[in-house]
């Protein structure tokens, strides 16, 4: 956001007391893909050609016709250089990976088909209730880099510290999930400004039945601006 980058978002989840995973401020190994996919069509322990073959047989495409999104981070050097290795397209992106995970539910319209890389753990856990909500699978493991966030994760009640968590341990139960473009983005557009007031567009997801409802929305600061104040239109 700071930036004027793409896909900044302000999100919530919501679900009942104990249904997302309490992970620490670590970094988490990701892997997802949209919904209408075999189970286990990908998964974080199978190498990058693997699951970029998988994934196109199970497309019924060409792998060089898959494009991936991943972090621009000098640590997915090696994974860069193994999805072009395997002729898949690559898009990086500087930030906003909760937007890129939910980006792999709506291929067609943002072209992407996988996401994989190393982010952070919060984020992952706000992805994978979007993806709850929407269809689609993930798999997420934490990376500790000391003993300290080794310590702190044991007073958040995990401890199996290698274990590869799936969608429905990350966000489990009933899930509701909004966000709001800040920025312009794949699936949203960002916050427009007017004189008197700003347009917002946002997104309501819910596991239970499926629904996914975009908002498009004029919010009035002003009364003297005209309009109605109470903002949705």
């Amino acid at each position: 956001c700071a930036t004027g980058s793409p896909n900044s978002l302000a999100v919530i989840a919501m679900a009942e007391k104990g249904c997302f995973l309490h992970a620490p401020d670590v970094y988490m190994d990701k892997i997802a893909v949209g919904g209408g996919l075999p189970k286990g069509v990908v998964d974080l322990d199978n190498s990058v050609e693997a699951n970029l073959k998988s994934l196109a047989k199970a497309k019924k495409c060409d792998v060089s016709e898959l494009i991936v999104c991943i972090l621009d981070r000098e640590r997915h050097q090696e994974i860069i250089a193994k999805v072009r290795e395997a002729g898949s397209r690559i898009q990086l992106i500087g930030d906003g990976d909760v937007a890129g995970v939910i980006a792999t539910t709506n291929a067609l319209e943002t072209g992407i088909d996988l996401y994989m890389g190393t982010g952070g753990a919060p984020e992952g856990v706000l992805a994978a209730a979007a993806l709850r909500c929407v269809g689609g699978q993930m798999q997420g493991r934490l990376l500790f880099s000391d003993s300290t966030q080794r310590e702190r994760a044991k007073r958040m009640g995990i401890s199996d510290f290698s274990r590869k968590y799936n969608l429905e341990e990350m966000a489990k139960g009933n899930v509701m999930f909004a966000a709001t473009g800040v920025t312009n983005g794949s699936m949203l557009e960002g916050v427009k400004r007017f004189p008197g007031g700003a347009s917002t567009h946002s997104v309501v997801m819910r596991s239970k039945t499926g629904t996914v409802r975009y908002i498009k929305a004029q919010h009035f600061f002003d009364r003297k601006a005209g309009g109605d104040p109470a903002g949705a239109l």
